[in-house]
């Protein structure tokens, strides 16, 4: 089986490390994996091109100048054809709708991961509700969370379609992670707390600061480290001094030794306001750290309250700093919550579980495309026999 993913890529954020994980586990198969990533003009955001070929996985640039450009639908069909694709298998909204528009009315099978849908800004809004209308003609189409799978129904995806697939990630690279953030104290009670994500309203990094200025007041040695870039960049500084806190506060931007800076941390948060199943929670916790985490999607499925972390309402300052500070004056609690973590992972949430389920849907899809094939040649086949004996009469 040979995969053809598409995206036009923001960054490397949560759809990327899906598409590593999953590449990386089929080309140690004997299936293979090939990336199409969308060079925008404007804002080509390569990370996950340049990723890929250093892990020796095929990945090709399509061109892309704006939100509409006529070349890329055939340069998808060149890719596809060129790949030998058995599948495509698209992300996000803008490889939904390019896929679709180069491939429909081929034996091409197409399939889409939802990872989710965000809300920036009244345009992606627009874009979100025409992928969803798009979809509909997929023939297979991947929810990461029950509440993507909500929206896909109600946008007229039909049941039979949908596929509820968890992500999955590689445990090799956390096992033996080094520390890579620089330590800034020699205080024993210098914590240092880490947010993980794209800076961006529905994260929460807000929310997270918020409650990293309540915390200090408790644990005024505490460090709160910033991973990840985005659109509210600038917000986020102003509000760090606002909150007289810089000095606590350190923001890495986007770093490629993610299992290094895992390992630096001694607890991890996440603040969502809206969320399916965040790949910066499962490295968490693949990394052996206790989690605080606000209940929003399926986050609640793998943060188990008082069991792996704690569980608090989303956009609630308080309950979130009151459950780093327990956490941070408890490190026997914290080692065995991150401990529960790991063994959770390990069980339900590796990159080569999520890969069978993937398998298991290209296998079907292929097959279905494969029976509408033959049943069409076969009905071409009757007809022409059919013409043919009145052609004779």
């Amino acid at each position: 089986m040979k995969v053809l993913h598409l995206i036009s890529s923001g960054g490397m954020y949560g759809a990327e490390a899906v598409i590593l994980n999953l590449s990386q586990a089929l080309n140690e198969s004997s299936h293979s994996s090939v990336l199409g990533v969308f060079s925008n003009y404007s804002n080509p955001n390569l990370q996950l091109h340049e990723s890929a070929l250093r892990e020796g996985i095929e990945s090709n640039l399509i061109p892309c100048n704006g939100q509409i450009d006529g070349t890329v639908a055939a340069s998808i069909r060149d890719l596809a054809a060129r790949t030998k694709a058995d599948v495509v298998h698209a992300h996000g909204y803008k490889a939904d709708v390019y896929a679709y528009v180069a491939l429909r009315g081929t034996a091409t099978p197409m399939v889409s991961t939802c990872h989710n849908w965000l809300k920036d800004n009244p345009l992606v809004s627009f874009y979100g509700m025409v992928d969803r209308f798009v979809l509909r003609n997929y023939d297979a189409v991947i929810a990461v969370s029950a509440e993507v799978r909500a929206r896909l129904l109600k946008a007229g995806v039909s049941a039979e379609k949908i596929r509820f697939i968890r992500n999955g990630i590689d445990l090799r690279p956390f096992a033996q992670a080094v520390p890579s953030l620089p330590a800034t104290s020699d205080c024993a009670n210098a914590f240092t707390v880490g947010w993980v994500g794209r800076l961006s309203n529905e994260k929460g990094p807000d929310i997270f600061l918020q409650a990293a200025a309540r915390v200090l007041i408790d644990c005024p040695d505490a460090r709160f480290v910033i991973v990840g870039d985005g659109p509210d960049l600038n917000k986020i500084n102003v509000l760090i001094d606002e909150l007289a806190i810089r000095k606590n506060v350190l923001l890495t931007g986007r770093r490629e030794d993610m299992p290094s800076v895992y390992a630096s941390l001694d607890l991890m948060v996440s603040s969502s306001r809206q969320e399916g199943l965040p790949m910066a929670i499962l490295e968490g916790m693949a990394s052996g750290l206790a989690l605080v985490a606000t209940a929003v999607g399926e986050v609640s499925t793998v943060v188990l309250d008082d069991q792996t972390g704690v569980v608090v309402p989303s956009e609630d300052v308080e309950s979130l700093a009151a459950g780093i500070i327990k956490l941070l004056q408890d490190p026997t609690l914290r080692k065995r919550f991150g401990n529960a973590g790991l063994k959770l992972i390990e069980e339900q949430f590796s990159a080569q579980r999520m890969t069978a389920e993937y398998l298991h849907v290209y296998d079907d899809v292929v097959a279905t495309k494969d029976v509408a094939r033959r049943s069409g040649l076969k009905l071409l086949a009757s007809t022409d026999k059919s013409e043919m004996k009145r052609g004779g009469k």
